[in-house]
């Protein structure tokens, strides 16, 4: 443990912690029992971090699979919560007041704004944007290449693509893009590239193949207009 890097200001680390060199953590910080800091990440002051927890970690690349690069460290700021069992990824910014439920997978270059809800199970993938005050809940995916911005409800095991043709010819990685106040119905299945219009609504158990105009409801397989909830 690199003792020299924590600000000893109240904060509390449990047993059998490893915090690796160059790691910062900050004043008033909670780490729960045999969590894992790696090099370099930094902890700004007031975050609670589960246990069994490994945050800072570098991406790997197995065959044919594409090269994600890491250009900077891992930060937590200030006032974040991080349940049990996470693993958060270098390259990735969490910002204020996030809650990150038990088991939730993070990974690189990855960025997610101020107050924004991750559910338990829930694994958002590689170079997405998450917005401010987002709830994306238990077991939900979010692909790679994704772009969801403020005020977005995902329900339970929301599951997202970002390969149009699923390895089978190349293709330039695009997940959906959820625009400001939308809502979005648990096992719902949103196709790549797809936009989701400002406070539309998208039904449990849609398949979303076109993209969603502002503030319509669409739901069925594939997903169909239901209404246009400015006329309601």
């Amino acid at each position: 443990m690199a003792e020299e890097h924590i600000n000893s200001a109240n904060t509390q680390i449990g047993k059998f912690v490893v915090i690796e060199a160059g790691a910062i953590i900050g004043k008033n910080v909670s780490i729960g029992h045999h969590t894992i800091i790696l090099k370099n990440t930094q902890i700004d002051d007031n975050v609670i971090i589960g246990s069994n927890c490994i945050l800072g970690i570098l991406p790997s690349k197995g065959v044919n699979m594409r090269e994600s690069r890491v250009n900077r460290p891992l930060r937590v700021l200030s006032g974040t919560k991080i349940g049990n069992l996470v693993s958060i990824y270098a390259g990735t910014t969490i910002s204020e007041k996030v809650f990150i439920a038990d088991h939730a997978s993070i990974r690189n270059n990855v960025s997610i704004d101020r107050g924004t809800i991750i559910g338990r199970g829930s694994i958002i993938e590689l170079n997405t944007v998450i917005g401010k005050s987002c709830t994306i809940q238990t077991l939900a995916y979010v692909t790679g290449d994704t772009v969801i911005e403020d005020n977005v409800f995902i329900g339970p095991c929301v599951s997202m693509s970002n390969d149009k043709y699923m390895g089978g010819m190349e293709y330039v990685l695009k997940g959906p893009t959820i625009c400001k106040g939308a809502k979005i119905g648990n096992n719902a299945s949103l196709l790549p590239g797809i936009i989701i219009g400002k406070n539309a609504v998208v039904g449990a158990g849609a398949v979303v193949t076109k993209d969603v105009e502002d503030g319509i409801s669409v739901a069925g397989v594939p997903a169909r207009k239901i209404n246009d909830r400015d006329d309601e």
